[in-house]
């Protein structure tokens, strides 16, 4: 069962990541990471790399897609023809198409969602039914038919577990769950929009502020071109034998 989960330039890490704890322990998974080409990707802190193992045309019919979200480089990847080709292309013979956060931004952007509910980070709700979207903002993993798209962000755990239980059935997924230990118990309770404070939402509209001029200095994709021939040396290798197993 080959598993390819799209990874971007200012990506959020932890949308894929994850899944990826989830979906990796499953009988037969075969794991890429996905992107126009194998290298690395600077993740949306500017400071955190993950490796594409493959390229989008070396992954032209993979059993499950996932995509993950972001803040900026969103409307990015809704531009990018070349992958919104690619998921139009996979869809078609995929047996689970799925996001998590903005992740179905992109989706939407594609044309698979038009007419579909969906959900999204709450930030995405808005772009969502602007592609054609009907946005779930009440739930926490959506499915229409092959389609599963999951919240913002932390969801995407959810979203695993969920497709572990559909693909290996309820017992495995109960041992996946054990395996990583997820048994939330959050400190706070501001999780979701209805939950949050009116001050609790003023923060946040703070750190997306800062957040985003923070994006504007460490533009990811000039960090990737600028990383020293070591680094992309020992990129290369790692990247070389992710690709052979």
């Amino acid at each position: 069962m080959q598993i390819a989960i799209v990874v971007y330039p200012g990506m959020t890490a932890l949308d894929v990541i994850g899944p990826y704890e989830v979906l990796r322990l499953l009988p037969d998974a075969r794991l890429r990471f996905v992107w126009h080409e194998p290298g690395p990707i600077t993740t949306d802190s500017g400071v955190l790399l993950l490796g594409a193992t493959h390229s989008l045309d070396e992954t032209p019919s993979p059993d499950i897609v996932l995509i993950g979200g972001s803040g900026p480089a969103t409307a990015a990847m809704v531009a990018d023809e070349k992958l919104l080709a690619w998921l139009r292309q996979v869809h078609e013979t995929s047996t689970w198409t799925t996001s998590v956060c903005t992740g179905s931004v992109i989706l939407a952007a594609a044309g698979i969602l038009r007419g579909k509910p969906a959900t999204s980070h709450w930030g995405g709700l808005s772009a969502l039914k602007g592609f054609g979207a009907e946005p779930r903002p009440e739930e926490r993993v959506v499915r229409d038919g092959k389609i599963v798209t999951a919240a913002g962000v932390s969801a995407g755990i959810d979203l695993g577990l969920w497709l572990a239980g559909e693909i290996a059935g309820k017992d495995q997924a109960e041992a996946i769950q054990l395996m990583i230990e997820y048994d939330p118990q959050p400190p706070f309770d501001s999780g979701h929009m209805r939950k949050a404070s009116p001050a609790t939402r003023r923060k946040v509209a703070e750190l997306v502020g800062r957040e985003g001029a923070e994006q504007l200095i460490a533009d990811p994709p000039t960090v990737v071109r600028e990383a020293s021939a070591t680094a992309k040396l020992s990129w290369s290798t790692a990247i070389e034998q992710a690709r052979a197993r």
